[in-house]
């Protein structure tokens, strides 16, 4: 090829068993074979510790979950030369928020991308929106696999069309033969043989199909259905053969048990084609409508298959003007009907066969490799040979923060098998002070912030989780529909009354476990009462109550955004904190309160938050011109972070009481303001933010660290003469919770001069 030597193709890559790696090996494998000039090599994600026995083909691998192994392989393509990357980019397979990791690989290449999407969201979260709109600024094309794909890029994320290329799915080239030529050597000889193959998991609908079996073999008795493929590796680890156990045991409820093969293995191209051949119908009975591409549909129909399926968006293009047929989503009856009508028409099914395989002519990975050479060669000439660095160097003033390492050592110190214990004295745990759901309620944020940046042990971290959000659902009052706050080391609450605060955090973190948590125990969990606690926030007169519960329904919001209720909570919880602004604000107190008190910076955190959900243009400008008036009023005259102090209150019209300045302060600071720059895309909120955590690290009055860089702690507040030497949970915590947020920060946006992508 023309100016290219070298392609490196960046995605899983076999003998991981998925889609992902099955399409990149296809992928890399024919193209290398069309171009033997061309030095191919991949680069495959692994997601176990143990790692994978790859083919030779396998120059580098990069740690699911490591993002310095990210780093490391953008070295690695750069020092070697390399002259396009190709990219199979699904949001699963790579660490991170969202798979955000990623990014950071794609940031230091100094060649051409072309990515490939297999997964095209029409209402991400907002966590995936930022992810996409990066990559899509960051790649050279972007490769999409049907129309629909066109028209959400398009349409949703303002993509330039000339940068989108449709290239179908590849499939292996297999004549177009009788299916009886390879049913003897299975066993199924003189049988109707129903196939769905890939690999098992609740949404592909099997249920349906089997559910459907008996009305068909009351017809066509010797039908047998085969389900080829072995459980998602994924599903497996956490729930083991559950989903196909319950397949078994409902084919036997159906009595059709001697009907139904489950041929469970990772079965190889070789096999998969003869498997494909031997079919009569190929049943697709998915159930997600979003899904942009499927491989094993693919596969079939490009195979001459007579193709059953529901309506998802890659079978309505694939199987439209008689090359198919459709079912509704979840209908065992109409999967009957239409596949003993099949079966019962050879003139319609074999025309059905030949019309989709003479468009699968179209697919073979032959031609699909030509067409991805056509555009490597096109990206390569877009850009010239000596490409211009990405990340040049930036003097200090234009360059992040520098972060510590996340450390977990005095936060497990301080957690027993119940949770987290309340007060330290220096660095030990004070047991006399029991434990609190304040605490707990802040723990449980952080480790599923840290569970989404994928830099701890999982199975380290899991246990962590479930201590905090044990304690608390152990601290929700059933009958009072109230959180306990206060637990004696000896297991007995001691509330002094019921505390409003208290609440609102503990549904800021329910909603935060919702909506973030991959471990579907922990978010159920915290589903089962966050609604009942969610509801009386409305009824409280405290405005930070107010401020915790409504980014707690957001980040809960985030993964249910059609859930009503919730919506109208956050419309009464804004309009009350909305009112407060402008009852008490004027041109010198831009404030909800007439005095600024504690955890100041969640009350405009709140109100941006809620004017971005509900689309309220003046509710989400009053937010940040709050934040603006608190952070000025936070720099000190030498233009350091300087909180609050809390040796008394700042009432209206007095001075800014200085000492004693508190951790809690610098975290709600930065997370607003990280919160601000998201929203605005101002570099000016990153600045902000990265001042007040610098307070952590010395940046103060004093000049002194609050950090604890030996354990990962933070000491409990800075007096007028020294630091409180204590280490306490919620200074460590408010100490993590920032450095996950600054962390997370770092990881997603593109450079720190220019904005993020619009």
């Amino acid at each position: 090829m023309k100016n290219i030597q070298k392609v490196a193709f960046i995605g899983n890559y076999l003998p991981r068993q998925c889609g992902i790696a099955t399409f990149t090996t296809d992928i890399c494998e024919s193209f290398s074979s069309i171009n033997p000039g061309v030095q191919c090599f991949a680069v495959p994600i692994t997601d176990i510790e143990e790692g994978y026995q790859y083919p030779e083909r396998v120059r580098f691998e990069i740690k699911e979950q490591v993002l310095d192994s990210y780093k490391a392989a953008a070295d690695f393509l750069n020092l070697n030369d390399v002259d396009i990357v190709c990219l199979q980019h699904e949001y699963g397979i790579f660490g991170g928020i969202a798979g955000g990791h990623i990014l950071s690989l794609l940031r230091n290449l100094k060649m051409p991308v072309v990515t490939t999407l297999h997964t095209i969201l029409e209402n991400p979260s907002v966590q995936q929106r930022r992810v996409m709109d990066e990559l899509l600024a960051i790649s050279d094309y972007v490769v999409v696999m049907s129309r629909k794909g066109v028209e959400i890029l398009s349409h949703v994320y303002k993509t330039p069309t000339e940068k989108v290329r449709l290239i179908l799915h590849g499939i292996p080239d297999v004549p177009f033969i009788d299916p009886s030529f390879y049913k003897d050597k299975y066993g199924v000889e003189g049988k109707t043989v129903l196939l769905t193959f890939g690999l098992l998991a609740p949404n592909k609908g099997i249920e349906f199909a089997l559910r459907a079996l008996p009305d068909i073999i009351k017809k066509y008795p010797d039908t047998v259905y085969l389900v080829a493929g072995v459980t998602h590796p994924n599903l497996l680890r956490h729930e083991g053969e559950k989903y196909r156990l319950s397949l078994q045991l409902l084919a036997n409820e159906l009595g059709v048990a001697g009907n139904v093969i489950f041929h469970n293995k990772f079965v190889s191209i070789e096999e998969l084609k003869e498997l494909i051949v031997l079919a009569d119908i190929y049943l697709t009975p998915y159930l997600v409508e979003s899904q942009i591409t499927s491989g094993t549909l693919a596969y079939s129909f490009g195979s001459g298959k007579a193709v059953i399926s529901t309506p998802f968006w890659h079978a309505k293009e694939l199987l439209e003007e008689g090359r198919g047929m459709l079912v509704p989503f979840g209908d065992s009856e109409a999967i009957a009907r239409s596949t003993i009508g099949l079966l019962g028409n050879e003139v319609e099914r074999h025309s059905m066969r030949k019309s989709a395989y003479l468009l699968g002519r179209e697919m073979t990975w032959d031609k699909v490799a030509r067409s991805y050479g056509s555009l490597f060669e096109e990206a390569r000439q877009k850009r010239p040979a000596v490409m211009q660095n990405k990340n040049p160097m930036r003097p200090l003033n234009e360059q992040p923060a520098i972060l510590p390492e996340i450390k977990l050592d005095h936060l497990v110190r301080m957690t027993d098998f119940i949770g987290i214990f309340q007060h330290a004295r220096h660095n030990v745990p004070n047991f006399s002070e029991g434990y609190c759901t304040d605490d707990n309620s802040r723990a449980l944020i952080l480790t599923v912030m840290l569970e989404n940046l994928g830099t701890i042990n999982p199975l380290r971290l899991g246990d962590l989780t479930s201590r905090f959000l044990g304690f608390v659902r152990y601290s929700w009052d059933a009958k009072k529909l109230r959180f306990r706050n206060f637990l004696s080391f000896q297991r007995n609450w001691v509330d002094p009354g019921f505390s409003e605060d208290n609440h609102g955090r503990a549904v800021w973190a329910l909603g935060t476990c919702i909506g973030r948590s991959r471990n579907q125990g922990f978010s159920q969990m915290a589903a089962e009462i966050f609604e009942q606690a969610l509801t009386p926030v409305s009824t409280f007169s405290s405005p930070r109550a107010w401020a915790f519960a409504l980014i707690g329904a957001d980040e809960y919001q985030q993964r249910f955004p059609g859930d009503l209720g919730a919506r109208n909570r956050v419309e009464t919880l804004a309009a009350d904190l909305m009112r407060l602004y402008e009852e008490n604000s004027s041109v010198e107190w831009n404030w909800f309160e007439q005095s600024l008190s504690y955890d100041n910076a969640m009350l405009p955190h709140a109100l941006m938050v809620a004017g971005r959900a509900l689309a309220n243009e003046n509710m989400l400008q009053s937010g940040i011109e709050a934040l603006q008036w608190l952070t000025a009023v936070q720099t000190s005259p030498r233009g350091h972070f300087q909180p609050v102090g809390t040796d008394r209150i700042f009432e209206r019209g007095q001075s800014k009481p200085v000492f004693d300045q508190q951790p809690i302060e610098a975290y709600s600071t930065i997370s607003a303001c990280l919160e601000a720059y998201r929203i605005t895309k101002d570099q000016h909120w990153y600045d902000e933010a990265a001042k007040a955590f610098q307070w952590f690290l010395g940046a103060n009055d004093l000049g002194i660290p609050l950090y604890e860089p030996a354990n990962g702690g933070c000491y409990d507040g800075l007096h007028v003469d020294r630091v409180n030497r204590n280490q306490g949970a919620e200074s460590t915590l408010a100490f993590m919770l920032s450095l996950a947020e600054m962390t997370d920060i770092t990881n997603i946006i593109e450079s720190f001069k220019e904005p993020l992508p619009s």
